[in-house]
Formats: structure tokens, sequence, C-alpha cells
């Protein structure tokens, strides 16, 4: 038996979601009017519309355990994002926090929070 737990993020529109996430390296794996999944290797986000979500008071969010974060920080950058805090999108530096593993913090235009987390630094 196999069990996968997918994020299930909201979209505004998603043409513009599916063209920002192609631009990380994301594949659209299945599309409708109502929902649409995107992959990045072996895992997957799924997202369902909500025209009304206002990016600025959005607080979904989505974790993404990596064993090489350095190389998907490198992938993602190439994106271009801006680096402010206060940008959405945006994509910050790889940051470790006291008690957490490294990670580096991926907000999408929807307002949508990615934590992407070292995941040799969870097993440490």
């Amino acid at each position: 038996m196999t069990e996968v737990i997918t994020a299930n993020l909201p979209a505004r529109d998603f043409n513009k979601t599916e063209a920002f996430y192609t631009r990380l390296g994301f594949e659209t794996r299945f599309r409708n009017e109502g929902w649409m999944i995107m992959g990045l290797g072996g895992t997957q986000v799924e997202f369902f519309p909500h025209p009304e979500l206002d990016p600025k008071t959005s607080w979904f969010s989505a974790c993404l355990r990596s064993d090489d974060i350095e190389a998907l920080h490198a992938q993602f950058s190439e994106a271009g994002l801006p680096k402010d805090q206060t940008a959405a999108p945006r994509l910050t530096e790889i940051f470790k926090l006291d008690t957490a593993p490294r990670m580096f913090a991926l907000v999408d235009e929807d307002g949508s929070l990615w934590r992407v987390l070292d995941e040799t630094d969870l097993a440490a």
C-alpha cells in the first residue's frame, strides 16, 4: 500500500499559476476548470480556484523537503524572483533558525508560502 499527501493551494488564475510554477521547473500533470495538479520530480501540488483571494492576506502554505536545497534554490533562482520581504512572489536566501532545519522560503503570486526544508538537516 502506498499513501501520498499533497498540498492544496489556491490559485486566482490557473493560467498565471501554471506559468509561474512552470518557470520554477514544475510540470502540469492534470488540469480542468476546477482543479490543477503540478509536479516537480516525485512530488506534486494541487491547486483549486480562488479568484477572490487577496495575496497580501493569504495564510496558505506548504512544506517541501529536499535532500539538496542548494540545487533546488539555484533552480528556483533562475526564475529571477524578487528578494524583497514584502513582494509576492519572492524567494529568500537559504537560512537557518536555531530550532529548525536549514531552509529557504518561496512566496508565489497568490501569496502562498512554501518552506523548503533541508531533509538532511531534519534527519540529524
